[in-house]
């Protein structure tokens, strides 16, 4: 079972989390990817490194003919599965074994039996482990289904056999929905995993979702590592998870680990694996929910705990080597909590986000690991999973472990992307996250009407545009007060030596910089002044004294299409917000306008004050032909060419939207 070289059938941070583990031991990595991942780090910090495909999972990272074929032209010995994609496919390590390579991971048996969540209670039973009621039979009639759903009572789950991620499952609350339910989770079983049997379990409504990490190696020696607490869910799918498990009563305890423990050695477990509970905190029961036969996306908080890189053991046991160390030479030090960081907006429904990277800032202390398989240039596809990266946390105890994770979200400044971040700190600062009255059906009991991302107030924004003039200020070498260009206004002429910025977003705000005052105007209505001294910017750091008292503020600032964005850290997280200079009103065409060519396009949403010219006119090219008021400002939209004005789509009051069509034009060498 010797090999040198090992071929990573995954991408993304996982990838890189191997890649570090073969370095460690001497072994070389092939990277697999896909061709919109070319340039990702994972691929280019590999030994080697083969495409094995278009975008699409399908085509690449869940065709087994192409990895084999990748594994075969780089002389791989090995192949590590990671997590997600073919980790739990029985046939993939059945043809990676056939293909004479070594599969990093349990048998093919294993998987097979754990991968049937009905087999999976059988052995668990057979185990002598807890298991939900239910029915688990093998007649999948619709009437033989309703029948036991009768039987068994609500609430309770449809749930695939072959299933995970939610996927395949159902929750009746109500008999006469029982047929439906049944139905459409076949259905999706079907579609998903090729497999439509279900069971069906009772529903835990308030359970706590804790899991055993168990190794072992061929030799039958195993061992549990702790365990781990993953409640904070949304659709199944875990949002935050921490080790050890806080709250469980010491016997309960014991008989989870050793439960999981002999599960392992009745199916002859090899490699890292893991075995899940639902935890009922008010009966203090505990059930057998699954079994994954693969590395999780939270082991590091087992790694932190427990001092043991399971992927260096995955390697190690995958070599024929035995386990260095027995039950009683693990500890459990200290606490550990992970927050999973995606490119998805909680305030819209979670909704995914793509793009490039534009900053990449997180936070660095020695009681912080950060596994991220991105970093600044990176572009984030909607091929993938939304998860980006993952911050883990340690300190001595849960409370310390709490505080280092919110005070790490706060320095994590990202751009070009939304991300979770400010989401998963108001998770973790929930009252019921402390005192453990979370549950993994939660959410919508901690936030009632969906949660709301915070806002800057007003000193933040007003710190914010202060941090931007700094910054612009030192790379004019200007005055700190310096103005940045000439302007027209609606209401009055430019004071000499204030600066302006305009704040976007859905209320176009105004922040007036005059001496050493910040006035923040909205729409021209004055607040109150924010007196500002002593201020500099360094090293990303924005400090000085507010009203005379001293802070110290993280600033990072983003230059991205046409405008700037001000990362700037507070009470409630890390904040942005976003700013128009005059420089960028310039050039989205207060000067010279917009145009398609022959077109000329609003800059910016507006309302059209004045248009100069008529159909039919002949204009020079720079000559103004509209007036757009705009954020407080008068634009001068002028001629992309010279030439006859053809068409002209607005009239004088028109509210217009940015990039709306003005006026088309005819070239003069047309006429």
């Amino acid at each position: 079972m010797s090999f040198t070289r090992v071929l990573i059938a995954n991408r993304g941070e996982i990838a890189r989390r191997i890649q570090r583990a073969c370095a460690k031991l001497g072994l070389e990595s092939v990277a697999t990817y896909s061709e919109s991942d070319r340039d990702a780090p994972f691929v280019t910090e590999a030994n080697h490194a083969i495409c094995v495909g278009p975008p699409a999972p399908s085509r690449s990272y869940l065709n087994i003919d192409a990895i084999l074929e990748a594994a075969r032209a780089a002389g791989a010995g090995a192949v590590h599965p990671g997590y997600g994609f073919l980790s739990e496919s029985a046939q993939f390590a059945r043809r990676v074994a056939e293909a004479g390579l070594v599969f990093i991971g349990p048998s093919v048996e294993a998987i097979a039996r754990m991968g049937s969540k009905i087999e999976a209670k059988a052995a668990a039973e057979a185990a002598g482990v807890p298991v939900l009621p239910g029915y688990r039979g093998a007649d999948q009639s619709e009437a033989r289904l309703l029948a036991e759903a009768e039987s068994l009572g609500v609430p309770f789950l449809v749930k695939a056999s072959a299933g995970g991620g939610g996927r395949g499952m159902r929750l009746v609350m109500e008999l006469k929905t029982a047929s439906e339910a049944i139905r459409a989770a076949k259905a999706e079983a079907l579609a998903g995993f090729g497999d439509a049997t279900v069971f069906l379990e009772r529903y835990a409504p308030r359970a706590r979702h804790v899991e055993v990490q168990i190794l072992g190696d061929s030799y039958g020696h195993i061992v549990h590592l702790w365990d781990r607490d993953c409640s904070l869910q949304r659709n199944h799918q875990k949002l935050i998870e921490e080790a050890p498990a806080p709250g469980l009563p010491a016997p309960l305890r014991e008989k989870m680990l050793g439960a999981a423990v002999s599960l392992a050695r009745t199916i002859g477990y090899s490699s890292a694996g893991t075995v899940e509970y639902l935890y009922d905190s008010e009966r203090r029961e505990f059930y057998f929910l699954e079994m994954n036969t693969r590395l999780q996306v939270e082991h590091p908080v087992t790694e932190a705990i427990t001092g043991i890189d399971l992927v260096e053991w995955q390697l190690r046991v995958a070599r024929g080597e035995e386990l260095a160390f027995t039950q009683k030479d693990i500890g459990c030090a200290g606490h550990a909590i992970e927050i999973r960081l995606a490119a998805e907006n909680p305030a819209e429904r979670f909704r995914p986000e793509t793009g490039t990277i534009t900053l990449w800032a997180p936070p660095k202390g020695p009681d912080l690991r950060l596994d991220s398989g991105v970093e600044m240039g990176s572009v984030v596809s909607h091929h993938y999973d939304s998860m980006l990266a993952k911050l883990i946390a340690k300190a001595g105890d849960r409370e310390g472990a709490i505080r280092q994770a919110v005070a790490a979200l706060d320095k994590f400044a990202v751009g070009g992307v939304g991300m979770n971040i400010a989401y998963q700190r108001a998770l973790l600062t929930h009252p019921d996250f402390a005192s453990l009255r979370h549950h993994t059906a939660a959410l919508e009991q901690l936030f009632p009407g969906g949660w709301k991302a915070p806002e800057a107030d007003n000193e933040s924004r007003a710190l914010a545009a202060l941090a931007l003039h700094q910054h612009l200020s030192k790379s004019v070498n200007a005055d700190p007060w310096h103005t940045l260009g000439a302007w027209r206004v609606t209401d009055r002429a430019g004071r000499p030596g204030a600066a302006r910025y305009w704040q976007a977003g859905d209320e176009l705000e105004e922040l007036l910089a005059v001496g050493q005052d910040l006035r923040l105007e909205v729409r021209g209505a004055k607040m109150t002044p924010v007196s500002v001294e002593d201020i500099s910017l360094r090293d990303g750091r924005l400090m000085g004294r507010v009203a005379g008292r001293p802070f110290a503020r993280i600033a990072h600032l983003e230059r991205t299409d046409g405008s700037w964005r001000v990362h700037l850290s507070g009470r409630d997280g890390m904040m942005q917000v976003h700013f128009l200079t005059l420089e960028d009103l310039h050039g989205h065409g207060a000067g010279a306008g917009s145009a398609d060519e022959d077109t000329l396009n609003a800059p910016m949403p507006g309302t059209i004050v004045e248009l100069s010219v008529r159909q039919g006119d002949f204009v020079e090219r720079g000559q103004t032909l509209v007036v757009l008021e705009a954020m407080k400002l008068l634009q001068s939209l002028v001629a992309p060419l010279s030439g006859n004005v053809k068409e002209i789509y607005c009239v004088t009051g028109d509210t217009v939207a940015g990039g709306a069509p003005l006026v088309r034009m005819e070239r003069k060498e047309d006429t």
